[in-house]
C-alpha cells in the first residue's frame, strides 16, 4: 500500500503526488486557499476567503490605524504610521539610510551584507531581491532537474555496457565450448533474459533501479520541508502576537500620556485661576484695610478739634 502524506491545511491524507511542492496542499485546498500577494505589504499570505485581498497583520493594522499611504521609500501602500512603511523604518533604524536599488532605481534599498551574499552581491530593494531569489531558485531546480536526469542516463549505460559486456563475454565462451555443449542437453537458466536490441537484459538488474531510493528520500525532504514550514508559520504567529500587544502597549501609553498632559493642562489653569481670585480678593482686602485706616485717621482728627 502506497504511503499517505497530510495536507498541510485540511490535515486529510493523500498520496505524494497529490500535494504541491511547495505549500503541501490538496487540489481543494490549493483552489479554496491559493498563495497570494496583499494589496498592502505585498507580502505572500495564503488567502482564508475570496473576499480577503489583505494579510492578517495589514488587517490588523486598518482596524489600529485606518488605510495606509505610500511609504516615502519605497512606494508600497503600507505606511500605517508616519510616512514610512514597517519594514524599511526597522531596516532604516538597522542599516542606516537606503540606497538607489539596481534593478528598480528607486531609493529604498538597504544594504544588508548578509542578503547581498545570497543575490551575488548586488544591493537591491525588498521586491526585487524576492524576484531574483525566485529566479534564482528556478535556475537552480533546472539545473538540478538536468543534472539528475544526466546522472539516471549515465547510469543506465553504465548498466546495459555491463549487461552487454557479460552477454559478449558468455556468447565467447559458448562458441568455444560449443563442440562439447553440442553433446550436453541444455539447462533451463535460473532467469529468462529479455532481448533487447540484441543486447541482454536481466528482469533482476531492473527492479535494482535508482528510481526508487531517490523517491524516498524526495519524499523525506519534502516531509522535512513541510514541517519546518510549520514550524517557521508558528514562529511568524508568535511573532505577529508579539508585534500586536507591542502596538497595544503603545497605543495604552500614548493614551496615558495624553490623559495626564491633559490633566495637568488643567491643574495648571485651575492653579493660575485661583491664584487670580486670591490675588483679586487681597487687593480688594488691602483697598478696604486703607479706607479703614483713612476713615480712623479722620475720626482722630475729628476727636481732637471738637473741644
Amino acid at each position: 500500500m502506497a504511503a499517505l502524506y497530510a495536507c498541510t491545511k485540511c490535515h486529510q491524507r493523500f498520496p505524494f503526488e497529490a500535494l504541491s511542492q511547495g505549500q503541501q496542499l490538496c487540489k481543494e485546498c490549493r483552489i479554496a486557499h491559493p498563495v497570494v500577494k496583499c494589496t498592502y505589504c505585498r507580502t505572500e499570505y495564503q488567502q482564508e476567503s475570496k473576499t480577503s485581498t489583505i494579510c492578517k497583520k495589514c488587517a490588523q493594522n486598518v482596524q489600529l490605524y485606518g488605510t495606509p499611504k505610500p511609504c516615502q521609500y519605497c512606494n508600497i501602500i503600507a505606511a500605517f504610521i508616519g510616512n514610512k512603511c514597517q519594514r524599511c523604518t526597522n531596516s532604516e533604524k538597522k542599516y542606516g539610510p537606503p540606497y538607489s536599488c539596481e534593478q528598480c532605481k528607486q531609493q529604498c534599498a538597504f544594504d544588508r551584507k548578509d542578503d547581498r551574499k545570497k543575490v551575488d552581491g548586488k544591493l537591491l530593494c525588498w521586491l526585487c531581491t524576492l524576484s531574483y531569489k525566485r529566479v534564482l531558485q528556478k535556475t537552480k531546480e533546472q539545473r538540478k532537474h538536468l543534472t539528475s536526469s544526466s546522472r539516471a542516463s549515465h547510469q543506465e549505460k553504465e548498466q546495459y555496457s555491463r549487461l552487454s559486456s557479460g552477454s559478449h563475454y558468455n556468447s565467447q565462451k559458448t562458441l568455444s565450448t560449443s563442440s562439447i555443449q553440442n553433446e550436453i542437453p541444455k539447462k533451463k537458466p535460473k532467469f529468462e533474459s529479455i532481448t533487447t536490441n540484441g543486447d541482454s537484459f536481466s528482469p533482476d538488474l531492473a527492479l535494482d533501479s535508482p528510481g526508487t531510493d531517490h523517491f524516498v528520500i524526495i519524499a523525506q525532504l519534502k516531509e522535512e520541508v513541510a514541517t519546518l514550514k510549520k514550524m517557521l508559520h508558528q514562529k511568524d504567529q508568535m511573532i505577529l502576537e508579539k508585534e500586536k500587544k507591542i502596538t497595544e502597549l503603545k497605543a495604552d501609553f500614548q493614551y496615558q500620556e495624553s490623559q495626564m498632559r491633559a490633566k495637568m493642562n488643567q491643574m495648571e489653569k485651575t492653579h493660575k485661576e485661583v491664584t487670580e481670585q486670591l490675588q483679586a480678593k487681597n487687593r480688594e482686602l488691602l483697598k478696604q484695610a486703607a479706607a479703614l485706616s483713612k476713615s480712623k485717621k479722620l475720626e482722630k482728627s475729628g476727636a481732637i478739634t471738637s473741644p
